[in-house]
């Protein structure tokens, strides 16, 4: 961000309302007041700040609460940034007091956009495509910890009534075949008293390849316990009310995908992003959303430290030296990196440097953080340039003497 602002409005954004503080470059207030979160009172305090020179306002949270105040000051003309919340925390901790006020942080955020223009995260400004990917991308964040939570409860359901059932139906938890047998029959009980016949055709009909194998492997983790477990009859009632949840959570991310496919498909960068081998339709809208088109970060290592990839050399004297990972950046961007860098291991070249890394003694999930930060490289060109993905071309052999 840059600094020839002549006002430096500070929010910190709350349900109700909100409080906001301004100050001039030298540093002297010019509002300290509470602000309702209404249209009309924001903009009579835009207007009014506005009358001495460029403003800029800075929030806390440009998102949830801090939506409405973003959007009226896009509307007034107004130039807009946010102090993330792990760096004003660590700032507000350089002025004296411990006191937590809202008074106080709003004083902080303002002073620190005065002083320390580097601290802040742009706003992307009038982008209503990443504003719908947002509220469905943060959707389907839920609907995923619904999923992992359903699926985890059937796998222990399973695991403590009949530890060779889980073995089977467990990895394939999200697989329609089994959904639907946990469904109609129930628990072990259930499953036992359907018979051969009735799984075989509930197989066919939602598994044609791998139905029969599934149903053999069944019937064999059946027949490996002949005690019953107390609860396995409750289980029977339990299972096909989690499965039916389950069902319906997975269809649910379906059609979200759907959707964030079809706004994706509109959008300039996101094609440039899924040119890249490992990147798919939720990790392209992620970065996207996080990312924007690259052009809030200087260069590469920018961003990789942004995501929490890149290492963090420590030295202190003799005791502390070298590099380590991080633990800190942007989790939803590492996270969005990492998996793509997982789902990037069926690519050659990719495949050919995690080798090299895990040859050179780096676990698995080193071996990917180094993949993760060498494909941040890539990223960080193509958002840049806008160019798709292009294979490197194999290195010439030397001709033979």
């Amino acid at each position: 961000m840059d600094n020839g602002y002549d006002v430096f409005l500070g929010l910190d954004v709350g349900k109700g309302d909100h409080h906001a503080v301004g100050l001039d470059p030298t540093g002297t207030r010019l509002h300290d007041k509470p602000l309702p979160n209404t249209e009309p009172k924001l903009r009579k305090v835009f207007d009014k700040l506005a009358a001495h020179g460029r403003v800029l306002v800075v929030v806390g949270q440009p998102n949830t609460i801090g939506a409405l105040p973003v959007a009226v000051a896009r509307a007034c003309g107004l130039d807009v940034a946010y102090l993330p919340g792990l760096a004003m925390r660590r700032i507000a901790d350089l002025y004296p007091g411990a006191a937590k006020t809202d008074a106080r942080d709003a004083f902080v955020i303002a002073d620190a956009a005065r002083t320390l223009p580097h601290a802040l995260r742009r706003v992307d400004v009038g982008d209503d495509a990443l504003a719908e990917l947002d509220v469905l991308i943060g959707f389907d964040d839920d609907l995923a910890g619904e999923a992992t939570r359903l699926s985890n409860r059937i796998r222990g359901l399973l695991t403590g009534l009949h530890p060779a059932l889980e073995r089977v139906l467990g990895p394939r938890i999200a697989h329609l075949a089994v959904l639907e047998i946990l469904s109609r029959c129930g628990g072990p009980i259930g499953i036992r008293k359907a018979g051969r016949r009735k799984l075989a055709a509930i197989a066919a009909k939602n598994a044609p390849r791998m139905g029969a194998r599934l149903v053999e492997e069944v019937m064999t983790a059946l027949g490996e316990q002949t005690v019953t477990v107390p609860g396995t009859a409750a289980a029977d009632t339990v299972l096909p009310r989690l499965a039916d949840s389950l069902t319906t959570v997975l269809a649910q991310r379906k059609q979200v995908a759907t959707e964030v496919e079809g706004i994706l498909d509109a959008h300039p960068l996101a094609q440039v992003l899924i040119s890249m081998p490992g990147v798919g339709v939720r990790t392209a809208a992620r970065i996207l959303l996080e990312v924007g088109d690259a052009s809030g970060f200087a260069s590469s290592g920018h961003l990789a430290a942004y995501a929490g990839i890149a290492p963090v050399t420590r030295n202190s004297g003799s005791s502390i030296k070298g590099e380590h990972p991080a633990r800190s950046g942007n989790r939803k961007l590492k996270r969005a990196f990492f998996l793509s860098a997982f789902a990037a291991l069926s690519d050659p070249t990719s495949r050919a440097y995690y080798q090299r890394k895990r040859d050179e003694g780096k676990k698995h999930n080193g071996a990917l953080i180094c993949l993760a930060r060498r494909r941040c490289d890539v990223l960080f060109a193509m958002l840049r340039t806008g160019t798709h993905y292009r294979h490197p071309e194999p290195a010439p052999t030397a001709a033979a003497a």
